[in-house]
């Protein structure tokens, strides 16, 4: 029996580093949504940040299993601080004036994963992280900034873990895949159970 396609609706660096670096063969393409349209459309329901991840992700993946075959992979990824949304700053000034507000206090990241076949919702999973940034001083802040502010600007807390951000933290509870935007263990035993994997 032919194991099922998969199919990673995002053009996400990490995700795929990440499927590709467990050994999952997929192939990955534009999610067929509009996100920020999408939110648009949960503003009503005042959503919580990890029920927004949920949705998002869940989007995704039945909007791009409408005209893909096989598995339909959809991630999402939100910032809850104070519970509150948080989105990528738009600015450096944005970023510079989030990660002072972040500073001596912890914020949760919430990472959801959906799949979906022929337009219909098959499994999801959501994980969450709490990471507690340190008290760092502002010379730190504006060094760091001024070293990272490229990958600053494309990621939603203005840091990636896997690099230099990762001196922002004094400690981190939750696991590292959620934290890099893709539950990866929950989505490997579903594709196991799908034949995708070896069991």
């Amino acid at each position: 029996m032919t194991a099922p396609t998969v199919v990673l609706a995002s053009r996400s660096a990490a995700r795929q580093a990440l499927l590709q670096g467990a050994g999952v063969p997929f192939e990955a393409v534009s999610a067929a949504v509009d996100e920020e349209a999408v939110k648009r459309e949960l503003e009503p329901q005042a959503l919580t940040p990890l029920a927004t991840a949920q949705a998002l992700a869940a989007a995704k993946a039945v909007e791009t299993s409408k005209v893909c075959e096989g598995l339909v992979i959809g991630a999402d990824q939100t910032l809850d601080f104070d519970g509150a949304l948080v989105g990528k700053a738009r600015s450096l000034t944005e970023a510079r004036h989030r990660l002072r507000s972040f500073r001596g206090r912890p914020h949760q990241l919430h990472s959801a994963v959906a799949v979906a076949v022929g337009g219909n919702l098959v499994w999801s999973n959501v994980q969450s992280a709490t990471l507690s940034v340190r008290d760092f001083s502002d010379r730190f802040l504006e060094q760091y900034l001024e070293r990272n502010w490229t990958r600053v600007m494309d990621s939603v807390g203005s840091y990636h873990l896997e690099g230099e951000g990762v001196q922002l933290f004094e400690a981190v509870d939750g696991d590292y895949f959620t934290i890099l935007g893709l539950p990866l263990p929950p989505l490997l035993a579903f594709l196991r159970e799908q034949g995708v994997l070896e069991s």
